[in-house]
């Protein structure tokens, strides 16, 4: 891969004094140009894991103030991603998405499937304000890949960011179950480097964008996973840069 800008498409904030210095920092280090930015804490990450495996959920709501704050004074490096709480109203959402560029629905934190009419209205406001929706899936009825390949047949207007490389380390049948639904894209972190590999001859380097988890996961683990696939160039440069502007409704920046 050729040196060029950078994008890390999923990166949180953590809950601690000086989290948006050091998230600053860290894409200083690894040389990414901006970040999309979605609350953390939302959930102990003990509790988080335990609900992956036997379920459960919390009602919290995620600090979407705090990433506004963070985001602001940045000049757009910084971008902020409204955190829903589906046990919420859509209104609350609603109200304040004009101050965010996206929108993120996570089962895993909130217990709340995709098929759920709540997360369906969340959606429709998303479309309203031309939002992308990232959104983690599970092998739980109601919240796998699948059931976002139906979200993504009746909003086909918005454009939806499937997390994570999909379920797991080597999810391939994401692959296959998002192939056919153009308006999902691959956000890559966490998968293995031969899912990124697939996810390009499937989908295609138009449909992947690159992401971090930062910061339960270092930008340059995930960047090194690229490296080490030895891309060709124009497709480095939209994996790590113009799909996610695309996304962002800023392809010619």
């Amino acid at each position: 891969m050729t040196a060029q800008p950078v994008l890390d498409f999923h990166v949180r904030l953590a809950p601690r004094p000086g989290a948006g210095e050091r998230l600053l920092s860290t894409l200083d280090e690894c040389g990414l140009e901006r970040a999309v930015v979605c609350a953390g804490g939302t959930i102990d990450l003990d509790r988080l894991s335990r609900q992956l495996i036997e379920g459960g959920h919390v009602e919290t709501d995620a600090d979407n103030d705090a990433v506004l704050e963070t985001c602001a004074g940045t000049d757009g490096r910084l971008v902020p991603f409204f955190f829903a709480n589906p046990h919420r109203s859509p209104e609350v959402y609603r109200a304040r998405a004009a101050e965010f560029r996206g929108l993120e629905i996570s089962p895993a934190v909130h217990g709340v499937g995709l098929t759920d009419p709540r997360v369906a209205e969340l959606i429709g406001v998303a479309a309203e304000f031309g939002h992308p929706v990232y959104a983690v899936c599970l092998t739980r009825r109601g919240a796998g890949v699948a059931d976002l390949a139906g979200l993504a047949r009746r909003f086909p207007q918005v454009s939806f960011v499937l997390g994570h490389s999909g379920i797991g380390n080597i999810d391939f049948h994401a692959l296959n179950l998002i192939r056919d639904e153009p308006n999902i894209l691959l956000e890559t972190s966490g998968g293995y480097t031969c899912v990124a590999e697939a996810a390009l001859s499937r989908l295609g380097a138009g449909r992947v964008v690159f992401g971090s988890e930062y910061p339960l996961q270092h930008p340059s683990v995930e960047l090194a996973k690229f490296q080490a696939l030895r891309i060709p160039p124009e497709q480095w440069r939209q994996i790590a840069w113009d799909n996610a502007h695309r996304l962002l409704g800023e392809e010619k920046r």
